[in-house]
Order: structure tokens, then sequence, then C-alpha cells
């Protein structure tokens, strides 16, 4: 019996299977090579980079709550030259699909990291963070309206030699217009949800749990809104999605699928399991010969667009 393929492409490349790990939460990829086989994954999203290396925010900036996490690391990292020089020697000797994370603050500094990186061996794929406040816009966030996410996709599309995934945010009222927004800007896809806003609070001491107040909450507790949006997104745009938020099985990889993703990412799974995204790769196999698909293509949007599904009554499920 031969086995369902898992390879899945997306803007020409070829990924081994769906599963991707999210930025922040695998490091360089160093941090799980001694744990996992990094050549199960389908690839690597790296931590962020940003032009000048950052401390982060001091701690305590993660903290553990009903099913999920709040983070507020403040964009840590080696800074992008040391990133090209320290980071890039380990990730060219892995055979998995590298995707590096980008950040800034003004287009000027997202501008510098991707000519930086266009020098770079190594690299399949850019993911742009644009939750990040834009400093010439008075601290709006790039992500937060159709203007912010058209400039800085287009300009960052006029000089990266890769493909571009514009990381979109949920803290918006119309996220669709904001993928449209980034479409016309030339982006050659997308990736969502980035994390909802959140905070901890300790009622014996009356003072909030992280030091940056409200932080990034993640994990299995934002994985409906997670699947909404990617629905909604898969509605509203033509160029290809990434699903993030809370997967943690090859179940999880399916419904993001089903809704419309072509990849699916892990972030506070990696926290819990390491190898969890290992597991998904093979939990996909099973899967799929009990479900009869011999390609997992065929799962990407098997929902539906909104004009297939409109005024249908779906009957109970069975089978779950």
């Amino acid at each position: 019996m031969t086995a369902p393929n898992l390879e899945v492409e997306l803007c020409g490349i070829k990924f081994r299977n769906p599963i991707l790990t999210a930025s922040g939460t695998f490091g360089y990829g160093e941090e799980f090579n001694n744990y996992i086989d990094l050549s199960c994954l389908g690839g690597i999203v790296t931590k962020s980079i940003t032009r000048e290396p950052r401390p982060g925010h001091p701690p305590p900036r993660t903290y553990e709550t009903t099913g999920g996490m709040i983070n507020a690391i403040g964009l840590a990292n080696v800074g992008v030259d040391r990133f090209v020089s320290e980071k890039i020697p380990f990730l060219k000797t892995l055979d998995t699909r590298i995707i590096v994370n980008v950040a800034g603050f003004s287009i000027e500094e997202y501008r510098y990291c991707v000519e930086r990186l266009n020098d770079a061996e190594a690299i399949d794929m850019l993911e742009i963070n644009i939750s990040c406040p834009n400093v010439g816009a008075g601290g709006l966030e790039f992500s937060s309206t159709e203007k912010g996410a058209f400039a800085i996709t287009s300009e960052l599309k006029k000089i990266s030699r890769y493909p571009l995934m514009i990381k979109l945010s949920p803290n918006v009222t119309d996220i669709s217009a904001i993928a449209r927004a980034a479409e016309e800007g030339g982006a050659d896809c997308l990736s969502l949800i980035n994390t909802l806003v959140g905070m901890g609070v300790n009622h014996w001491t009356f003072k909030p749990i992280l030091t940056n107040i409200t932080g990034g909450l993640s994990g299995p507790a934002i994985k409906p809104v997670a699947l909404a949006k990617v629905w909604q997104v898969h509605n509203a745009v033509k160029i290809p999605l990434v699903g993030i938020g809370g997967a943690l099985d090859h179940f999880d990889v399916a419904e993001f699928m089903i809704v419309g993703a072509s990849l699916v990412q892990f972030g506070t799974a990696n926290f819990i399991n390491p190898d969890c995204t290992v597991k998904a790769s093979e939990g996909l196999v099973d899967y799929l010969d009990k479900s009869g698909i011999d390609d997992i293509s065929q799962l990407i949007g098997k929902l539906g667009g909104n004009n297939e599904v409109q005024g249908k009554n779906f009957p109970a499920c069975e089978g779950t």
C-alpha cells in the first residue's frame, strides 16, 4: 500500500509536509536539534530578526494561563548581522525549508534586514511580522491599517529576492481588508494569526504579571479564533495561507487546511512537547489513510468558500 503524499507546494517551493515551527517558539533551530530530527519538518520559521540586537523586555515575560500562554518577549534577538554570520551556517546544514521572520519599527529597518538577508544563503522565504509599532506613524502597527499593510508589503516586494509571507494580526476590526491590502501590495502568501492581546494580574499583589503589563495570548485557547480568521481570509484573497494558532497535533493541521491553509505553524505546542511536530507529521499519514485521501493537498480549502457553504445546514458531525 502506497503511503499518502504529504508534500505541499507553496509559492513554487516544495515542502516535505505542511508542518512548520512558529517564529519565537523554536529559536534558530539549534535549540531543538538535539531533541528531534529537524529533517522531519516541512520547515523552520526562525525567531524574529531586527536590524539591531535587542535584549527584549525584562522578566517576567511569559505567563501560563488556562489553555495557553501570554508572552511579552519584546523581540529579543541577535540582530540581522549576527544572524547571518552566526546562525545561517547552522541553518544551511539542515535538510528542511528555512523561513526567516523579519521585524522592525520603520520601513527603513525592514528594508535593511531584507537587503542584508538577500546576500545570505539557505533561505527559502521571508515571513514579515507587521505587528510592530511603526514609529513613523505615531506607534500604529503596520498591520492595523490597510494603508500600513500595503505600504510595507509593496516596499519590501520591490527589493526581496525571496517570496514574502506577510504575518497578520487578529487584533484588527477587519482582518480580511488587511489581507487584501497585503495581497495588492505584492504578498506571495499570508500567515495568520499572530497572538491576541491579553494580560495577567496577581490578585494578592494587585499588580500585572508581566513587566510589559500586556502580552500576546497563544496556545490552544486561540485555535477557534485562528480557524475563523483563516477561513475569513480564505474567502477574501487568492494567494495561499499559512495557519497559526494553537495547533497541537495532526488533527489540528487537518482542520487548518480544511478551512483554507496550505501549511500550518506550531508555536506554543513546542514548549509543551518538543517533538509535537514530528508526531504530528507521523499522525497525518494515519489520518489520511483512514480518510481515504492519498494527497494532503486535497484538504486545502475542502470546506469551501463562503458562497459554497452559506445557507447550508450541516448535520451533526460524525466521527469526532
